[in-house]
């Protein structure tokens, strides 16, 4: 009987060992793809936790206008829990981009160093909108953009806020008030720097 198990295992060893063989060659398992590989961006958990160090305001911005970001709840491109965009803590830059969009890409190096620049004083989030998870990780890891990414491949807050270009940037103060939307274009640092100041009172530094 000995004989004739060892003969009847040895097929099946063989298939195990062809299988392990195999995931080194060609077809899905032949390398990682991007989405496969670690993501660029930071996690999302930060955005809904209060800045400890948030200076007040410098400016002549107020609480009592602008609209509540709208009731959505958007997937992290990190994984983890779903974030709710009103219990995003402001103040915040919102950038809604796509890696198709050649002003998005001319602009998210400056969203990146202001989300430095501006570290403990408002938040920088992107949110990703009908793109591929692999062309957003191209430019996140082409740009080094690091801040946290929201994924809105139905282009759910574009709907909601009634705009269909982008890019696309909110301001959105402390209450978690839409203080300005803007649709000029690419922005660059000074740009930034003056809608930051203007809209949410906030100085951030050279």
């Amino acid at each position: 009987m000995k004989p004739r198990l060892a003969a009847l295992l040895v097929p099946v060893l063989l298939a195990l060992a062809g299988c392990t063989a195999t995931t080194g060659g060609e077809g899905p398992a032949a390398g990682p793809t991007r989405a496969a590989r670690p993501s660029p961006f930071a996690d999302c958990a930060t955005l809904t936790t209060t800045p400890g160090s948030t200076p007040a305001p410098t400016g002549s911005a107020t609480a009592d206008t602008g609209s509540p970001l709208p009731e959505l709840v958007l997937s992290c491109f990190t994984g983890g829990a779903p974030v709710a965009l009103r219990d995003i803590h402001g103040p915040a830059v919102i950038n809604v981009w796509a890696s198709w969009c050649p002003p998005c890409r001319k602009e998210l190096p400056a969203f990146q160093r202001l989300s430095v620049r501006a570290a403990g004083q408002l938040q920088v989030i992107g949110v990703n909108s009908r793109d591929s998870r692999d062309g957003a990780q191209a430019v996140g890891e082409d740009f080094g953009i690091r801040f946290p990414v929201l994924f809105d491949q139905g282009e759910a807050l574009q709907r909601e806020l009634r705009r269909t270009a982008v890019p696309l940037t909110l301001l959105v103060d402390a209450q978690g008030r839409i203080r300005h939307t803007d649709t000029s274009g690419a922005l660059d640092d000074a740009r930034l720097a003056d809608l930051v100041r203007r809209h949410l009172g906030l100085v951030v530094p050279a």
